[in-house]
């Protein structure tokens, strides 16, 4: 399939015209720098986004499943983000409403209205689901520091579990059981994020809570779900080894373990970029060799740092996200991408991120007034090559035994800007965090 260099974009979003608005409908095929010889080629009106011209239409063809994170409050009371979810997702996710702090107001007490609501949409539209999630160190209620202890931590944790993943059980398509138990900068041999739940459990706490989520539902698919793994930097490097170490200790102690879901949070690459995912494409291909399947489960671009109009912005963007799509989903154990949000008018970028010049950041494949961006093409484009990558999947995908070497910790990929991520809010508000993590 033919795709548009970087360079490309940045001649065509100069050249386009000043009567180009933000949300205009614009035909990329996709983007990508390693193909760098010039064209010629006239680019021909965009197809209609709506009905098969729809991301999750495209997804379809290529046998993968495409949706987003969901806003519970802008679902109940905005028609056209309900409308538009509806269109374009085949699969969605609770962006807050099903993580402990919106379902636990009180010991011992949940509330599932929220949840309840998003299934409900969910089945009504034939759109598949994922939970999220079962266990974190974050988002967890204000009681629970001074309720819960190493006496009781383990109980807490299972009774959660079976009565939250019990109560739509048959109905999920899959479930981030634990969400982002790695850290190699805690020091720890076996990598695992100095948290409440080691603390109180210990090193099986991750086991224990993987059986709870079988025992409660056995028709999910159970994945295990991290940040900062998509780099090509050292430290992207590290924890990709790491999380690889966990999956196999997991598999080895017959843990039921179905897939893992890489967040995706990226800071927009400049058209110039050289940026390459190999180490991603590396660590999909050990993944897929153990038999699990893999899920993009959190994708967002954020713009804050890169220079420009918002017309170039929007294409820089466009790049990440195409260049980023096409290496993943040249492996056929990608089977479903979710961003984070949908649109512009509901990201949780735009209170951790912002640019410095106040300019509006659009990180998703629409903006604030639900209008296609670049971004929704560059999706588009990249499903309709995975469908093509289909017809010869072995030429497409890395071999598992291909030796990957590390990038040194002092590489100058590790300047790549950091990109915080999603924290807990109430329904219908921007999230906040004390602090960012680090990609």
């Amino acid at each position: 399939m033919n795709r548009l260099t970087r360079r490309e974009l940045l001649v065509l979003g100069r050249n386009m015209g000043a009567g180009l608005a933000a949300g205009a409908l614009l035909p990329l095929a996709g983007c990508h720098h390693r193909e760098a010889q010039p064209s010629s080629r006239v680019l021909a009106p965009g197809a209609s986004p709506l009905g098969e011209g729809s991301l999750k239409a495209h997804a379809l063809n290529a046998n993968i499943l495409s949706g987003c994170a969901v806003d519970v409050h802008a679902l109940r009371m905005d028609t056209r983000y309900r409308g538009l979810v509806a269109e374009q997702c085949s699969i969605v996710v609770a962006e807050n409403a099903m993580k402990w702090e919106a379902l636990r107001p009180a010991p011992g007490v949940f509330e599932f209205a929220d949840a309840d609501y998003l299934v409900e949409f969910a089945e009504k539209n034939d759109i598949k689901l994922r939970g999220h999630n079962l266990l974190w160190h974050r988002a967890l209620p204000k009681w629970f520091n001074d309720s819960v202890f190493k006496g009781n931590a383990k109980q807490v944790l299972t009774e959660h579990i079976a009565t939250v993943a019990g109560r739509y059980a048959g109905r999920m398509h899959s479930w981030d059981v634990v969400n982002e138990a790695i850290d190699p900068n805690d020091q720890r041999l076996d990598g695992l994020r100095k948290t409440v739940w080691l603390e109180l459990i210990g090193e099986d706490y991750i086991e224990i809570a993987f059986r709870a989520a079988r025992q409660a539902d056995p028709s999910a698919l159970l994945t295990y779900n991290e940040y900062g793994i998509e780099a090509d930097n050292y430290a992207s490097d590290q924890k990709r080894a790491q999380v690889l170490l966990l999956l196999r200790r997991l598999k080895a102690r017959n843990v039921p373990l179905d897939a893992v879901g890489i967040q995706s949070h990226l800071p927009a690459e400049a058209l110039n970029s050289s940026a390459q995912y190999t180490g991603v494409a590396h660590f999909i291909a050990q993944v897929r060799a153990m038999g699990l399947q893999v899920f993009i489960t959190e994708m967002d671009v954020s713009d804050s740092a890169i220079q420009g109009d918002q017309r170039e912005r929007n294409r820089a963007v466009a790049a990440t996200y195409s260049d980023y799509l096409h290496v993943v989903l040249a492996d056929t154990a990608v089977k479903a991408v979710l961003t984070w949000g949908i649109s512009g008018r509901h990201t949780w970028l735009s209170s951790e991120q912002p640019r410095a010049d106040h300019g509006a950041l659009q990180p998703l494949p629409f903006d604030a007034e639900y209008r296609t961006l670049p971004a929704f093409f560059a999706m588009r484009g990249a499903y309709d090559a995975r469908l093509e990558s289909l017809k010869n999947p072995a030429a497409s995908a890395v071999n598992p035994w291909t030796p990957f070497t590390p990038r040194a910790k002092a590489a100058a990929a590790d300047k790549v800007p950091a990109v915080p991520q999603p924290a807990t809010a109430p329904a219908g508000t921007l999230p906040s965090m004390p602090a960012p993590k680090k990609n």
